[in-house]
């Protein structure tokens, strides 16, 4: 299992276990699975407030389970999303986030909230929570990192335009071991340092 949380100004603002399907020198593969618990810090004093997932009563991940693809340095991750019944790819998701830092327990890092997603039927990537993005740098979230986050984007985007692919395009058909429990949050997960 590996714990992969956001640090928000220097404290832990939310908690989700993983497994860990590849850890190589050029990849972190981490798979959310489906019931997979979210832990949130008592956020009574904590500057920023409530994770957004806290306020909107989420406290497990539904669904067939994502996908988490990383390498290492890079402010994003691919996601592998699928749907429907029979599970089918879903699509893409470039999820702007601080590169991954490794810790005792996982890897540590923020989500950025400006996203780009590719369904699997489209022709092109869409930009996501573009005005959420804007509300989150007035609300001080992101303070000096504004123009690193969009220059991120923007890069995605120019890959994404010249038809380049940095990922592995079969991880779409990969299928989690239908064994794997739910990992569950292991006690002191919001205490480790930073």
């Amino acid at each position: 299992m590996v714990v992969r949380r956001e640090i928000l100004l220097g404290e832990v603002w939310f908690g989700c276990p993983t497994i860990c399907v590849e850890d190589s020198p050029d990849l972190l593969a981490l798979y959310l699975p489906p019931g997979a618990e979210f832990g949130f810090p008592d956020a009574g004093t904590f500057p920023a407030g409530r994770h957004p997932w806290q306020t909107a009563g989420h406290r497990a991940w539904s669904g067939h389970g994502k996908l988490m693809l990383h390498r290492p340095g890079e402010a994003h991750s691919v996601d592998v999303f699928w749907a429907g019944p029979d599970r089918a790819f879903a699509g893409w998701y470039f999820n702007l986030q601080d590169p991954l830092r490794r810790t005792p327990i996982g890897v540590d890092t923020l989500d950025h909230e400006l996203d780009l997603w590719w369904a699997a039927d489209a022709e092109r990537y869409v930009w996501k929570d573009v005005e959420m993005f804007a509300q989150r740098l007035a609300e001080g979230r992101y303070p000096g990192m504004a123009d690193a986050i969009r220059a991120e984007g923007d890069r995605i985007a120019g890959l994404l335009d010249a038809g380049r692919r940095w990922w592995d395009e079969r991880w779409a058909a990969w299928r989690p071991d239908p064994g794997w429990p739910a990992p569950r949050l292991p006690a002191g997960w919001d205490t480790v340092p930073c």
